[in-house]
């Protein structure tokens, strides 16, 4: 079954027929005006700037990708897959549609790139003249983001036996200070990036007279090891000295595939950190191994000199969320379904950044606000989801959402024999299940970073902050 989304409102169908109009002259004058490719293309000219901008950052040593794309020779010798996965759009990742929204750092190859990729390699590679290469772009070691002011890592090498099962762990990650410091972002640096799925992180911040020794005590439980969750806590030493709990900061940093946390404008996000202290993640989740490994992730800390006068906040609509998946999340084998959610803002916002979540079912996902006067606000849409990116996708400029609005999500997931992700074979039935984040279980999730809306923020850009 192919499921169409349909976004468009009664009310909004005359704009959205004039904005067809206006795109079918606008194509028609880009295909006319695109330039052709150049009668000789060279790497040094044109296909390695293509490069350095899209593919180097990951292809590169330390970082997720298999080999390294930096040079003429890492380039040539993997051409005809290049060409591949570039003609195929597998690469580079960006499962956003651009033709329905547009973000910071969106990796996505326009036609004429594409095409002379495609014919620099049937031309059989010239590597052109060297000194017209373009320098190589600076790439910090262990980052995405630049040099991090401080690298935090797990205490202890946790060690991964190799019984195929996963891991569902709580961590407590303790550091000390010489001072207090105002935050901008955490990266989370996984040591092994095949295992860890996902991270979930707050702060933990202790009071000098409260808590002696951060360092000392247990820096990692299992879950499901305890009955209740304060017990776990217990375990893994979280209270002060006298057994209180210290202050706590929500959601400072998170982990999945792809994922690359956002860096705002001075004064927007970020959050205070204490000279005594701890990164808790609430979760950190290992997929499955068959052999023994290990992980010691990374934290990279990346001061400010302005405090945060605008904290972002945060709302996550289905599984666990505000807002309910209709019908109830449940995936009979043999299927294709769509599930939806919906939630009614209720007062004006800037979103910042979204993140859509699933797992290895989903095929489709799409989200719009729809307000009170019928207009449609597109937000996100990815017509072939895949579970190997999971960008937290930030906005060019802050987006608002007025009061009274709808936010709406759709989503497909296939639980057919027809999908290679499925972890079933044959497929069974699938869904959210008491809790779980098991890959082989399945969430229907869409995170919003938002600020309440001030006058003009729909005009500050969010680019250019890295």
């Amino acid at each position: 079954m192919n499921y169409q989304f349909s976004v468009i409102t009664p009310r909004g169908l005359k704009r959205y027929i004039s904005v067809l109009v206006l795109a079918g002259t606008l194509l028609g004058m880009i295909s006319c005006e695109n330039a052709k490719p150049p009668q000789k293309i060279t790497f040094s000219e044109h296909i390695a700037p293509i490069i350095y901008k899209n593919c180097s950052g990951c292809h590169r040593k330390g970082e997720a990708a298999p080999f390294e794309l930096l040079d003429f020779v890492d380039v040539s010798s993997r051409s005809k897959l290049i060409k591949y996965v570039t003609e195929t759009g597998f690469m580079p990742p960006w499962p956003a549609d651009a033709a329905y929204s547009h973000f910071i750092d969106e990796k996505v190859l326009t036609r004429e790139q594409i095409d002379m990729i495609g014919k620099w390699v049937d031309e059989g590679c010239d590597p052109g003249d060297p000194a017209k290469l373009p320098p190589l772009p600076s790439f910090p070691n262990g980052s995405q983001l630049g040099k991090p002011d401080l690298v935090i890592k797990l205490r202890d090498v946790f060690k991964i036996p190799g019984d195929g099962k996963d891991r569902f762990l709580l961590m407590r990650v303790p550091y000390e200070l010489s001072q207090d410091q105002y935050i901008s972002t955490i990266e989370v640096v996984p040591d092994n990036k095949k295992l860890v799925h996902h991270v979930n992180a707050q702060l933990l911040s202790y009071p000098s007279d409260k808590r002696k020794d951060v360092m000392k005590g247990n820096v990692v439980v299992d879950i499901d090891d305890y009955p209740t969750t304060l017990e776990a806590y217990k375990a893994l030493d979280l209270p002060n000295d006298d057994g209180t709990f210290p202050m706590l900061t929500q959601s400072v940093t998170n982990y999945l595939p792809g994922v690359t946390p956002p860096l705002y404008p001075p004064g927007i996000g970020g959050f205070k950190m204490s000279r005594k202290g701890a990164i808790f993640l609430k979760d950190i989740h290992y997929g499955p191994s068959r052999k023994d490994t290990s992980d010691q992730t990374a934290f990279n800390i990346f001061f400010s000199d302005v405090p945060p006068k605008r904290p972002t906040q945060e709302f996550q609509m289905g599984t666990y969320g505000v807002s309910p998946v209709v019908p109830a999340l449940v995936i009979p084998p043999d299927t294709v379904m769509k599930f939806t959610s919906d939630y009614e803002v209720p007062f004006d916002i800037s979103i910042l950044t979204v993140n859509p979540h699933m797992h290895l079912l989903g095929t489709k996902f799409l989200a719009y606000a729809i307000t009170l006067q019928g207009d449609t606000i597109p937000l996100i849409r990815i017509n072939k989801w895949d579970f190997r990116w999971q960008y937290f996708y930030t906005y060019k400029k802050m987006l608002k959402i007025p009061a009274g609005a709808r936010i709406h999500v759709e989503a497909v997931f296939d639980n057919t024999r027809k999908n290679p992700n499925n972890p079933f074979s044959p497929p069974q039935t699938v869904s959210e299940r008491e809790g779980s984040m098991r890959t082989s279980d399945e969430m229907l999730q869409f995170i919003v970073t938002y600020l309440p809306y001030q006058s003009g923020d729909e005009n500050i850009s969010l680019e250019g902050h890295k």
